[in-house]
């Protein structure tokens, strides 16, 4: 079986090609497989295999040769590519770690505990090993973290036409050849040229001679944000990395960078909905993961409605009183305002967080019916999680610190339990319908969640309010 890819049918590739993958799997059709993981870009075939088991995952990939299922491998989510080298020999994960890019096999061996890499590492070869062990003593967020060594480098001295040829030889073995840095015997960085200056120089020209000598760099202690920042600026394609002798150690591409921004914009669209930012992506990370990295914020808020909450209660105790600061409610319905705040707190923030997740997830791929589905029954669980949690609390919070009976701290609470489970619902499913209708999720999402979380929190709090009055 043979495939073609575009832009345009990759949208919908995972739900029309796994049922196929699955069928040459149960046929055990290894011309079909091989097809599959050599005719297909790696980043397809990553997004097909996602959600199958490990032993099926290296079937397909003991179709192809070594080092296509090391590209392959390099496009596998983290939480997958655990599973993965958890389920495989010590001797074959070894051989794909040799060929895979440095960065690559770096990012992987860090999600990997120090028994697995212990026992991994004498697999490799000594010039790999030595690479990887130097890589993985950087910081995590600096640059000497994030940096290749695949790099092409030439001497000054030479002349173009021989630079070009030994481009030639080393073009096979180098992450890009569109930046050649001039180093000298000391790997310290001398100049920069491009791969369309270098075809455009006379052949009998020196390299020292048309070289650019005006180099952005980079330490290798620098952070990644910092880096980020001048590839940006001067719009380069790769930026050298220096060690504290200056020489020339590696270098940061700019797609490196792609990931490195991308990162960035989660975690801050994630922390502005007040949410711990996911490690992996949302389908990836369990339920009860994302219910306490919400959770946390909205006990945090939760609280600072309490506080609101006394602020009401106070003043509305003067104003009656005109003379005590002790709060004397004169009637249920009054005293059950106090927290109307905190009610509709709760369902809104909830609300925004789940749609915040949803949008992000949606960024970062396309999503099936069956995943749509998923992801509203996710939200619905997460919600009545975090909606128990978030009641339990106020619950015993109420009756604490405002002396409410437990049958009237209940009302409050229930309504807390059933506002966030609506919340997390609404907040899921409405980004997921604009997108349907051809508009964009982030427009309208979070206000109209607000607006209907506080029409529905209303609704259900007076109505059990007037229950119990009754």
């Amino acid at each position: 079986m043979s495939y073609a890819w575009n832009s345009a049918s990759t949208r919908m590739y995972r739900p029309l090609l796994q049922p196929d993958l699955k069928l040459m799997l149960a046929e055990d059709d290894r011309f079909g497989l091989q097809q599959f993981c050599e005719v297909l870009n790696p980043v397809i075939v990553a997004e097909v295999l996602q959600g199958l088991d490990p032993q099926s995952v290296w079937r397909v990939l003991a179709s192809t040769d070594i080092e296509t299922q090391a590209q392959i491998l390099e496009m596998i989510e983290p939480s997958q590519q655990i599973e993965l080298v958890a389920s495989i020999d010590r001797q074959h994960l070894s051989k794909i770690i040799e060929v895979m890019a440095p960065d690559d096999r770096v990012d992987l061996l860090e999600h990997m505990d120090e028994e697995q890499l212990e026992s991994l590492m004498p697999l490799i070869a000594q010039a790999e090993r030595d690479e990887i062990r130097k890589l993985l003593s950087y910081p995590e967020d600096s640059a000497g973290a994030l940096m290749t060594t695949e790099y092409a480098s030439l001497p000054e001295e030479i002349s173009i036409g021989e630079a070009l040829s030994r481009l030639r030889q080393q073009a096979p073995n180098r992450e890009t050849i569109y930046y050649v840095f001039v180093v000298d015997t000391g790997r310290r960085l001398h100049g920069v040229i491009s791969l369309r200056e270098l075809i455009m120089a006379r052949p009998a020209s020196r390299l020292a001679d048309v070289m650019k000598r005006d180099l952005v760099s980079v330490s290798v202690q620098d952070n990644q944000d910092d880096a980020a920042k001048l590839i940006a600026r001067f719009d380069l394609i790769a930026l050298p990395v220096l060690d504290e002798e200056s020489r020339l150690v590696g270098i940061i591409t700019h797609d490196d960078i792609l990931d490195i921004v991308q990162e960035e914009a989660n975690k801050d669209a994630y922390l502005q909905a007040g949410i711990n930012p996911l490690e992996h992506s949302y389908f990836s990370t369990p339920l009860l993961t994302i219910a306490s990295k919400r959770g946390v914020w909205l006990l945090f808020l939760s609280m600072m409605a309490l506080v609101t909450a006394s602020v009401i209660s106070l003043l509305s105790s003067q104003t009656q009183s005109g003379q005590t600061n002790e709060p004397h409610p004169s009637d249920l319905h009054q005293q059950l305002a106090w927290f109307l705040p905190l009610v509709l707190a709760s369902g809104g923030n909830t609300g925004s967080q789940s749609a915040t997740l949803v949008i992000r997830a949606m960024a970062l791929a396309t999503m099936s019916r069956r995943d749509k589905y998923r992801l509203a029954v996710r939200e619905l669980l997460t919600g009545l999680v975090l909606g128990l949690g978030l009641g339990l609390f106020n619950w015993i919070a109420l009756q604490a610190l405002f002396g409410l009976s437990p049958l009237h701290a209940g009302v409050v609470s229930l309504t807390i339990v059933m506002v966030v489970t609506v919340g997390s619902v609404v907040g899921s499913i409405l980004p997921l319908l604009f997108d349907h209708l051809g508009m964009d999720p982030a427009i309208m999402s979070n206000p109209l969640i607000a607006s209907l979380s506080d029409l529905f929190g209303v609704f259900i709090y007076y109505k059990a309010a007037t229950w119990v009055h009754h």
